[in-house]
């Protein structure tokens, strides 16, 4: 039985910011050739540069502790950007905190049972004001991955 009594866990706020630099690294690392990204003295970061807050996030200090899952085990099973006005651009300090929003568990369709973990980030700017969100699945599978160590 799914543990349900880390919804609503919060890690702790944190500080990323939009490093002009890394986003045109992060755009020409996506392959964009978009003169917004690569151009521009102030340039907005691509809706998917979200992703490199886990290296802005402290050392231990995940939500997933408090989830306890076996990482042995982790997929990951999906993720959602949604703006609330443009994306930031370079220089812009985000204030970062994430919660578990959902644990479910369902029955895998090779048997075992899968637990799905929802998590949400806000990345809110200088004022205050809430710009991004970021939605995360995270799944534990049943069984740990097994390896084909015959090859095939």
């Amino acid at each position: 039985m799914v543990d349900r009594s880390a919804i609503g866990a919060t890690d702790e706020p944190f500080t990323m910011v939009v490093e002009y630099g890394k986003v045109r690294e992060f755009a020409r690392a996506t392959k964009s050739e978009s003169p917004e990204y690569l151009e521009d003295d102030a340039p907005v970061m691509p809706p998917t540069f979200l992703t490199t807050v886990s290296f802005w996030s402290p050392k231990g200090q995940s939500v997933f502790s408090k989830v306890k899952l076996d990482l042995r085990r982790l997929l990951h099973g999906g993720q959602e950007y949604t703006f609330h006005g443009p994306p930031p651009a370079a220089g812009t300090r985000l204030t970062v905190q994430t919660r578990v929003d959902d644990i479910y568990e369902k029955v895998g369709k090779r048997g075992g049972t899968m637990t799905f973990v929802i998590t949400v980030s806000e990345f809110r700017d200088e004022s205050g004001t809430l710009v991004a969100e970021a939605r995360s699945t995270a799944i534990e599978t049943g069984q740990p991955a097994t390896t084909n160590e015959g090859g095939a």
